[in-house]
């Protein structure tokens, strides 16, 4: 699939203030400096439109971005970060549920893990989210140019027990290689046009 078109539309913190426009959405969610922003800008083929930072920790608000004028991305806050003040740290866990919760556009969450890096408690906390909501989701394992593929397909393993996934919902990506993209449209493109949003 290819972003013809992708528009920064607003950032929120809560229901009121997401867009009304009744189309589907898929989220992206991740520890701080996992590769957040480096796989959305991969996937929309641009270089800075999802902030990357040296910084970790500095997307603290929900932002949604109009991909082709029918789908929303939605770049989730960065969590499990240490130097994130304390007051930031407790705002993620209700801002990010209640818009998994309450969201009935949502279509996808779309899960990053940096394959060097083991689950930490806040994916747990996600992965029983997406159960307790009943909410689709697949698991990108990013910045697999980083390690060998003998690692890569370990690690693989590992994830598909934790998130107790198939091995098609566990996708490696490297933002430096391209690998996983198509793979990764192709599952995005699935979820979003099974069925009409109501």
């Amino acid at each position: 699939m290819k972003a013809a078109s992708v528009e920064f539309v607003k950032s929120a913190m809560g229901p009121e203030h997401y867009p009304q426009e009744p189309l589907p959405e898929v989220a992206f969610a991740g520890r701080s400096n996992v590769g957040k922003s480096s796989l959305i800008n991969t996937l929309l083929k641009q270089k800075n439109l999802a902030r990357t930072s040296s910084t970790p920790g500095r997307t603290q608000t929900i932002n949604f971005f109009k991909v082709n004028r029918n789908i929303f991305f939605v770049d989730l806050p960065g969590y499990g970060f240490a130097n994130v003040p304390v007051e930031v740290r407790k705002r993620w866990r209700p801002m990010v549920e209640e818009f998994l919760k309450g969201d009935k556009r949502l279509r996808l969450v779309v899960l990053i893990i940096d394959v060097r890096r083991d689950p930490n408690p806040d994916d747990a906390i996600l992965l029983e989210w997406f159960r307790q909501y009943a909410l689709p989701f697949m698991v990108v394992m990013t910045k697999v140019d980083k390690v060998s593929r003998g690692e890569a397909a370990q690690r693989r393993h590992e994830l598909r027990s934790f998130f107790n996934a198939a091995d098609d919902d566990i996708i490696p990506f490297s933002a430096v290689t391209g690998e996983g993209r198509e793979t990764i449209w192709r599952r995005i493109q699935g979820a979003i046009f099974t069925d009409p949003i109501k």
